[in-house]
């Protein structure tokens, strides 16, 4: 990360297009039949603890039980394949895309995404803090922790068997957090966003312009 950041162009980028495209594919091979159409709006689970589905986008057959796929996440169907309708498809094969309006949190944490330093997941496991960071954090909250290269920053936890992670990446204080302690993370997904000390009020700028901006809109 400089210590310059494009506000404008980064600004600019989403006032365009503030959206979020989420494409929806086959969960496994069978016969498809749609539910939605092109236009249709759609809702994210719901419930408080998510526990409603989402619409129902599709039905998917396999030697006679059908599955419904439900829709992860709010917003209209921009793309769909009508033409798969009632006929057999191979797994992973996108069925539809569902156009998400970005909210101002989400934008703002988007935007953070392309700002911080990223420390990924090194295998698709279970993470937690170790229990140095995590009682620090306790104490004095994340953005009051710092990490350099070699501290053992995390716990893995993978096929019953823990393992200690280390970081490696700048020197800086953890910013923001993208795991839930004992949720498995996808290999290669973000668990923290680290910002070097000196570039939290570049951080805040961003965050008051971005929260300035969409109010004015």
């Amino acid at each position: 990360m400089s210590n310059e950041i494009d506000f404008d162009e980064i600004l600019a980028k989403y006032r365009s297009d503030p959206y979020n495209y989420v494409d929806i594919c086959a969960p496994h091979t069978g016969v498809v039949n749609f539910i939605v159409e092109r236009g249709n709006g759609v809702d994210a689970p719901g419930g408080e603890w998510n526990h409603i589905p989402g619409t129902g986008l599709f039905a998917i057959t396999r030697e006679n039980n059908q599955k419904t796929i439900h829709a992860p996440i709010a917003g209209i169907v921009s793309e769909i394949k009508a033409e798969l309708d009632g006929e057999f498809v191979e797994a992973g094969e996108k069925m539809l895309t569902i156009r998400h309006p970005l909210k101002k949190k989400e934008i703002i944490e988007g935007i953070l995404k392309e700002v911080l330093y990223l420390f990924p997941a090194p295998e698709t496991a279970k993470f937690f803090f170790s229990m140095d960071i995590q009682s620090r954090i306790d104490k004095k909250g994340a953005r009051s922790v710092s990490v350099k290269p070699g501290d053992e920053t995390f716990t893995m936890s993978l096929m019953k068997r823990d393992t200690p992670v280390y970081y490696s990446g700048e020197e800086g204080v953890i910013h923001s957090i993208y795991f839930k302690p004992g949720i498995s993370v996808p290999q290669g997904e973000p668990l923290i966003g680290v910002c070097g000390a000196d570039k939290l009020p570049l951080i805040r700028k961003v965050i008051t312009r971005v929260k300035a901006e969409w109010d004015a809109m």
